[in-house]
């Protein structure tokens, strides 16, 4: 791949910086770029470990640029992404939904707007530390493959990548797995071996959704309301609909001496619905904002695999057509927990098939 240019976004962890130096060793010509997305740097500056928004990010993303003498530049994405993730994040809450704001960033802020600049510089390529890979279908079309390792894949969260951006896309950490990357890591000297990675939404450091709301959105944030059952009688009062999601049983603040978990969120009347665990399960959701990988489009009910949430193992279902936009997955077992606003992404065995954002259960 001599002459061939890649921009490589680095977080500043073991996984982007390996990534980065498996391609250099390639061939390619590597160019190390870290997204600066952060709004408010003193929130970050102790995020010290795994963060890759922080400005620890930074230092550590140009330490080992400096160690494996490729260029390093920072890149100002914090209007896209304050656009595209946190107006999603926060808006998507208030319609009692609940967001993923990391596949929005990898659609609208890692790919779309790093890969444009990227292009506008002469690259032919982004690449990232993703666990997972890209590759080029007999039919054409280009698909994200699963990683060599179930434990770290990262598919889930690249379901919405376009064929552009695929076609311009390489991911070479998913032919490895998390103990292969540290230990290359190890043997060429970067001193982010062993850095953590990120367990939090990056700009959500504390773990505090329902905090952050309140403070982005003032008094657009819904006032508490009623917890009622799945037959509508009042059961007690909620804190607003922010702080709850579809399956959530901790942190109710509220005791009947048994188990109860919220099954549905209804923003038109201000409303937590509490039920049993069996009141949680589904045979079928329907999904909009639909994006094909592997398949071009499904025109006739076809059987695959679906996840509905990035720990989810993935489950078999039919999926058929309901609309100009719309899919409906009926599934062969019941599956917990279907949440509006997650995505469902869809496997033809190791391939992404395509995906959509969740709308109802």
């Amino acid at each position: 791949m001599a002459g061939k240019k890649v921009v490589v976004g680095m977080s500043g962890g073991v996984d982007s910086s390996v990534a980065a130096y498996l391609l250099k060793q390639q061939g390619y010509d590597v160019i190390g770029v870290t997204m600066q997305i952060w709004q408010d740097e003193d929130q970050f500056t102790q995020a010290e470990s795994g963060g890759c928004c922080g400005l620890s990010a930074v230092d550590d993303a140009r330490r080992v640029a400096d160690r494996l003498e490729i260029p390093y530049y920072v890149m100002n994405f914090k209007r896209e992404f304050k656009k595209n993730v946190m107006d999603y994040f926060t808006a998507e809450y208030l319609k009692g939904r609940t967001p993923n704001p990391c596949i929005a960033c990898n659609r609208y802020v890692k790919w779309e707007s790093l890969l444009q600049r990227s292009l506008e510089i002469g690259a032919d390529y982004i690449a990232t530390g993703h666990y997972a890979r890209v590759e080029q279908l007999s039919n054409g079309r280009y698909a994200i493959r699963n990683s060599v390792t179930a434990a770290k894949d990262q598919t889930y969260a690249l379901f919405n990548l376009t064929q552009k951006q695929l076609s311009h896309t390489l991911m070479p950490v998913g032919d490895y797995t998390k103990d292969e990357i540290r230990a290359i890591a190890e043997d060429i000297g970067l001193m982010v071996a062993h850095k953590k990675d990120s367990q939090e939404i990056c700009f959500i450091p504390d773990n505090d959704y329902a905090g952050f709301i309140d403070r982005e959105c003032g008094e657009m944030v819904p006032p508490p309301g009623n917890f009622v059952s799945v037959d509508g009688e009042i059961l007690g009062r909620h804190k607003g609909i922010t702080h709850y999601t579809i399956g959530q049983r901790k942190g109710l603040g509220i005791a009947f001496g048994y188990p109860v978990f919220v099954t549905e969120i209804r923003p038109e009347t201000n409303e937590v619905v509490l039920g049993s665990d069996k009141d949680v399960y589904t045979n079928r959701l329907y999904a909009n904002q639909l994006n094909f990988m592997a398949l071009p489009d499904i025109e006739e009910p076809v059987r695959l695999k679906a996840k509905i949430r990035y720990s989810h193992a993935g489950s078999c279902c039919t999926v058929r057509r309901t609309g100009a936009d719309e899919i409906c997955c009926e599934f062969e077992e019941p599956v917990r927990a279907v949440t509006p606003g997650q995505a469902v992404v869809l496997y033809d065995g190791d391939y992404v098939a395509g995906g959509g954002v969740i709308t109802h259960a």
